[in-house]
């Protein structure tokens, strides 16, 4: 997920959503997973693509392959810059994300890798964000969503985890889950509105394929 422009109602974020790179810092990640300088970026997927519409298949199990990929989609989402990502947005057809959605001034980062996330539980509340999407660059759109999720996920460690996440966190988290499930922010909206922003698309993808 790429951090929106504005934000209204509950979950409303911190002004300027866009990060700042922190490259060369090590930083602590759930499950004693470090992000470190020297990482690989990958190449983030540009809508449409059948990859980013199809349902990413359960991690049967963590270890240092999925480790390293944990770290390389960190480096990744924090060069583009952005707030989360999903492993198919790099074509990668597995249940994981990484977010940080930490932007309080001199307040620690706080990366997330998940493996096999779901919502257990949603609140009647809703909140409205103005969302974007790395693989959709430059497009942004009003996304309501519940204001407050449960979500349980294996680290990378193996072990079980869960919490609760509300405001910025809890759009994140929706966000990427919605990536491994095939599906995009602008599914939410109507179809005028979505096919406008997949022309869009299919023309800047014409444009960085030219030589």
């Amino acid at each position: 997920m790429r951090g929106g422009r504005k934000g209204c109602g509950a979950g409303t974020p911190p002004a300027g959503v866009f990060w700042e790179q922190r490259r060369g810092r090590r930083i602590a990640i759930c499950g004693r997973l470090d992000y470190v300088k020297g990482m690989t970026k990958r190449t983030i997927l540009i809508h449409p693509d059948p990859r980013l519409k199809a349902i990413a298949a359960a991690v049967e199990d963590s270890g240092d392959d999925l480790r390293a990929l944990a770290e390389d989609m960190l480096e990744t989402m924090y060069h583009a810059p952005g707030i989360g990502l999903a492993a198919p947005q790099i074509g990668i057809g597995q249940r994981l994300i990484v977010m940080d959605c930490v932007k309080e001034e001199g307040e620690a980062p706080r990366p997330l890798a998940m493996l096999n996330p779901r919502v257990i539980a949603a609140s009647d509340e809703t909140s409205v964000y103005e969302e974007g999407c790395l693989s959709i660059p430059d497009q942004y759109a009003d996304v309501t969503r519940p204001a407050e999720v449960e979500v349980a996920w294996m680290d990378v460690d193996g072990s079980a985890k869960s919490e609760v996440f509300t405001g910025l966190w809890a759009t994140c988290v929706q966000h990427e889950i919605d990536h491994l499930d095939g599906k995009l922010f602008i599914d939410y909206l109507k179809p005028l509105k979505r096919q406008m922003i997949t022309r869009k698309m299919q023309k800047l993808k014409r444009e960085l394929a030219r030589p």
